[in-house]
């Protein structure tokens, strides 16, 4: 029997047409609330070092993201989901 898994490498094309569209336009669910709604329907605060998104709803902090020379880091913890359409190739 060989092992079924293989490693991280394999997200890499996957991973690059979901990060490829515009997010805003994507759905999510609070994992707080539960309430689900378009990215670009969260109350961002932007007079911090990085961006902070919350949900209207509950305002969970759901969505962190930092940019710094060269790269950039995202949390979605408080996300349950991101739901975004990949356009058909």
């Amino acid at each position: 029997m060989t092992d079924p898994r293989v490693d991280g490498n394999e997200l890499a094309g996957p991973l690059r047409e979901v990060f490829a569209v515009d997010i805003t336009a994507a759905r999510c669910r609070c994992a707080g609330c539960g309430r689900s709604g378009a990215v670009a329907e969260l109350q961002v605060y932007d007079r911090a070092p990085g961006l902070v998104g919350r949900c209207p709803e509950c305002t969970a902090v759901v969505l962190r993201l930092v940019r710094g020379p060269g790269r950039a880091w995202l949390d979605l913890s408080g996300l349950s989901y991101v739901e975004c359409a990949i356009p058909e190739s």
